[in-house]
């Protein structure tokens, strides 16, 4: 096997085994608690320029297929685990995950002990790294420091379709939304259409006036990468149908996004929420879900009281249970809500899968209160 060295900005180094391409690869380290659904985690648009460390250590025995990726590609910039499985043992499996980090070009890392990382990341907080199978410690750690920080960054435009396109109806179309691409999964239209909604995915920089071009019943603000403050152009978009009093929902970025239109901050968090065992209060049914999360910022708001904005008032709906984080905004005075969490579950639980309901039911309630000529 090819030796390997993974080196962290502060300096900590850990030696291992090549795992998927060879080569160099820089980016932020983070660390997903998931047991499993590597490769919905692989694919999702909002790991685009970080190095996954896999917390679980035996990653890789289900193999790879077809059927559940999230995306046109892996967006990852590395991947490390500890233990990789020899050869998978799943009746879906058509590949291995080894061959398909090679054909992707993903250069990962084996034989680390990922504990320990985790641990370092815990500590001293999310930072960036490289992985090298031909750079020395001291060649690859300058790189590795001269690399660009996920503070500031603006990737939603590098992970979003480059051309709008339709996700059908399951059966009856009774709804149709927009849906704004800041780096959307797959699961997520195929959920809405599943409720017998029509969505059509726009670029993430699409305006208001596009997305509300075909008179949709509500818009949708997906999930995706890097970091809120730096996306104005959405925030403006998002303004836009919240002056249209269009029913919104937004997810993960979607949520950051709404925030800041709202006029909240948001805030980068030591070492981010990433896994499938999340736990949320959700204030509004005042039970606890578990969720599935992947972000490193959060929005600024009050847990003890609704906020003035220039929307009306917005309150928080939703509190993550380990450290309080804002996990959820409802908008009492316009159509809008959204979660930081996935409510889509790829990979993950389906607790928060009712979300998609309760969006389907905002727009019933708007169709009902203010007719609208079809377009």
């Amino acid at each position: 096997m090819t030796e390997a060295v993974l080196v962290l900005e502060d300096g900590r180094t850990f030696r291992g085994e090549s795992y998927g391409a060879t080569g160099t690869t820089v980016g932020e380290a983070v660390f997903s608690t998931g047991m499993t659904g590597y490769q919905e985690t692989l694919t999702d648009p909002s790991y685009h320029r970080q190095v996954v460390v896999m917390t679980a250590p035996h990653i890789g025995n289900t193999g790879v297929n077809s059927d559940d990726d999230e995306s046109r590609r892996i967006w990852v910039a590395g991947f490390v685990v500890r233990d990789p499985a020899r050869r998978p043992a799943n009746w879906r499996a058509t590949g291995t995950l080894d061959d398909e980090l090679v054909d992707n070009g993903v250069v990962g890392i084996s034989g680390v002990d990922t504990r320990a990382l985790t641990r370092h990341l815990r500590d001293r907080g999310t930072m960036r790294v490289g992985i090298s199978t031909e750079l020395g410690v001291d060649e690859l750690l300058a790189r590795v420091q001269a690399a660009p920080s996920m503070a500031g960054a603006d990737l939603a435009p590098e992970v979003t379709t480059e051309a709008a396109y339709t996700v059908p109806a399951v059966g009856e179309t009774k709804y149709t939304i927009a849906a704004l691409d800041l780096g959307i999964k797959a699961a997520t239209p195929r959920h809405l259409a599943e409720l017998g909604v029509e969505t059509r995915v726009l670029p993430a920089t699409a305006t208001a006036a596009e997305l509300l071009e075909a008179g949709p019943d509500g818009v949708f603000l997906s999930n995706g990468p890097g970091d809120p403050a730096a996306s104005d152009y959405a925030v403006e978009a998002v303004r836009g149908v919240l002056d249209a009093r269009r029913p919104l929902f937004g997810i993960c970025f979607g949520n950051q996004i709404l925030g800041r239109a709202l006029g909240l901050g948001t805030y980068k968090l030591p070492f981010g929420h990433r896994g499938l065992n999340q736990p949320v209060l959700d204030r509004v049914t005042d039970s606890v879900r578990v969720t599935s999360q992947n972000h490193g910022f959060a929005v600024d708001a009050p847990l003890d009281r609704a906020t003035d904005t220039p929307y009306g008032r917005v309150e928080v709906s939703h509190v993550g249970l380990n450290d309080q984080v804002v996990e959820g905004l409802r908008c009492l005075d316009v159509p809008a809500f959204s979660v930081q969490f996935h409510p889509e579950a790829a990979a993950g639980p389906h607790d928060a899968a009712p979300l998609f309901q309760r969006f389907v039911d905002l727009m019933q309630d708007s169709r009902t209160e203010v007719p609208r000529a079809e377009a």
